[in-house]
């Protein structure tokens, strides 16, 4: 398993192909997930071996954006089992990191430990400091591809969204879920505002 090598490439094929118009499902985001699973790997203790798999997961989890922004798991274990066969991963290896990939997809649905870590990593911004930052980036994004267009509604879907949504790892649930608790508080305040608005 050349990591290594493999992180080289899908890095650079991130940085050619993915379109601007992703201004939140970047390349940004991709090494963010990638640093937040280094560092939960680190402080939940996971063996050098599980965490490599673990970082190749996080450098691919969102690959599938070089292709479309439908469906872009599937597309991105299909780029998985294409080019990681050259980086020396074993068939065994590559449906690991399928599997994590695809724990990842909304609703999450990991099954294990090192799935949970990559599903935390992904959303590890709802309870971070930057959440109004990069949760603008996102409506940014929704808007271009014509997913909404109002703050209005982007504010009802996050409010939604953090509703629904639990951290998996014992790190992020003491660490982050206070801020994101706080976060919802927050939106359904100015959703409030709305409904008396009517």
């Amino acid at each position: 398993m050349n990591y290594h090598a493999a992180k080289a490439f899908i890095l650079d094929k991130l940085q050619r192909e993915l379109s601007a118009q992703l201004t939140y499902h970047g390349l940004h985001h991709t090494l963010d997930v990638l640093y937040t699973t280094e560092e939960l790997c680190y402080i939940e203790k996971i063996p050098p071996y599980e965490a490599m798999l673990l970082k190749t997961a996080a450098l691919f989890h969102d690959a599938g954006f070089t292709v479309s922004n439908k469906e872009h798991e599937v597309l991105g274990c299909a780029l998985v089992r294409l080019h990681l066969p050259d980086y020396d991963y074993t068939p065994r290896e590559i449906e690991h990191i399928c599997d994590m990939i695809m724990a990842t997809k909304i609703p999450q649905s990991p099954r294990n430990p090192l799935e949970q870590i990559l599903c935390d990593a992904d959303l590890d911004y709802l309870g971070r400091d930057d959440f109004y930052t990069i949760g603008a980036t996102l409506f940014e994004e929704l808007k271009t591809h014509n997913v909404l267009q109002s703050e209005e509604s982007w504010n009802r879907l996050q409010v939604s969204f953090l509703e629904k949504h639990a951290y998996f790892t014992n790190t992020n649930r003491h660490r982050r879920t206070p801020h994101k608790q706080r976060y919802l508080e927050e939106l359904r305040a100015i959703v409030a505002a709305y409904e008396k608005k009517e």
